[in-house]
């Protein structure tokens, strides 16, 4: 298949499979249908198909009265479409709903002892007190930033900026550049200190985003642009020869994992895109890429891709973690598609 028949069935394995699963529920509202939805916006917009963000603005108000159920930093994640549907549509209640979510982000939502956002979660209520993970700068600070450009608050601008650059402080290896999964502010340490792929994958595909978003809204500082140029010509380093990266980036002996690896790819094409990298990184991308199209079944399902990972007791733990197929895997690599139709 070719990319552009890829990413067609991709998207459409999305919106057909697995409606009473965890990975593919695609009707609940959660990070997991949030990063699918993202996506799948990219996805429409690149593709300039009208009837895929049509699909968004139904979907969206099938499932709006579960938006106010739960306020969390992995529930912030489906609000990321908003600022496109409001595009899209006109309606002046997505502008709306993301100053009200917004302002919770900024003035209520908890916050480590640092001053980041801390991780909370939907599955089970769960909450990991004073943690800081990578995952919170797609799941929230995207959406952040998405809304400063749709107000044109600098303040929401400033607070995804601040947010992005204390994630890169509190989780960038000084030793390596690559980052770590999490930070436990308590203990003062990295926990399994684990270099998930994911993890940086979030931050790799996020960063570029966030920037494009809040650019000429805020100042962007130089150690931030420092900070993730750093850290992705650290990750290409780690690239396998296949195109791939292992689940844990500095284990080659554990299995690949493609969501992180596409989530990487993208950022490489984005970073390059916006200057923020060189594009000497680009043949990475490439590599993934084909990497990708082989892991892309005729049915449209995503293989290979890792089940939801909390921060794990210890390294060997992630290589442990099923695959299975998910709307997050389905997702990362419908945006890397997404990147190679323009």
């Amino acid at each position: 298949m070719n990319v552009q028949e890829s990413a067609s069935r991709v998207y459409e394995y999305m919106r057909k499979e697995g409606a009473d699963s965890w990975g593919l529920n695609l009707n609940a509202w959660d990070w997991v249908p949030g990063v699918g939805v993202a996506a799948i916006a990219d996805y429409g917009t690149k593709a300039r198909r009208r009837d895929v963000l049509d699909f968004l603005q139904q979907w969206e108000e099938n499932n709006r009265e579960k938006s106010e159920t739960l306020k969390t930093i992995n529930s912030i994640a489906p609000f990321a479409i908003y600022a496109q549907l409001h595009r899209h549509t006109g309606d002046s209640y997505y502008r709306e709903a993301s100053l009200r979510i917004a302002e919770w982000l900024r003035s209520e939502a908890p916050r480590t002892r640092e001053g980041a956002l801390e991780h909370t979660v939907t599955e089970k209520n769960a909450v990991f007190t004073e943690q800081v993970w990578a995952d919170t700068v797609f799941m929230a600070v995207l959406f952040l930033a998405r809304t400063a450009r749709l107000t044109g608050q600098e303040a929401y601008a400033a607070e995804a900026v601040e947010q992005t650059l204390l994630h890169l402080r509190l989780l960038q290896d000084g030793e390596t550049g690559v980052l770590f999964h999490g930070w436990n502010c308590m203990a003062g340490n990295h926990m399994s200190a684990a270099r998930w792929t994911r993890a940086n994958a979030w931050i790799a595909v996020g960063v570029p985003e966030i920037l494009a978003e809040v650019n000429g809204l805020t100042e962007i500082p130089e150690e931030l642009r420092e900070r993730y140029s750093r850290m992705m010509e650290a990750i290409v380093r780690r690239q396998n020869d296949d195109g791939l990266w292992s689940t844990v980036m500095d284990r080659p002996d554990f299995y690949r994992e493609t969501s992180g690896s596409c989530g990487i790819a993208c950022g490489i094409v984005r970073g390059v895109r916006d200057g923020l990298l060189e594009r000497a990184l680009l043949p990475a991308a490439d590599r993934t890429l084909e990497a990708a199209l082989e892991r892309i079944a005729d049915t449209g399902e995503v293989l290979g891709v890792s089940s939801g990972t909390p921060v794990m007791e210890t390294i060997e733990a992630y290589n442990r973690i099923r695959c299975e197929p998910t709307l997050y895997g389905q997702g990362l690599a419908l945006m890397l598609l997404s990147d190679y139709l323009e």
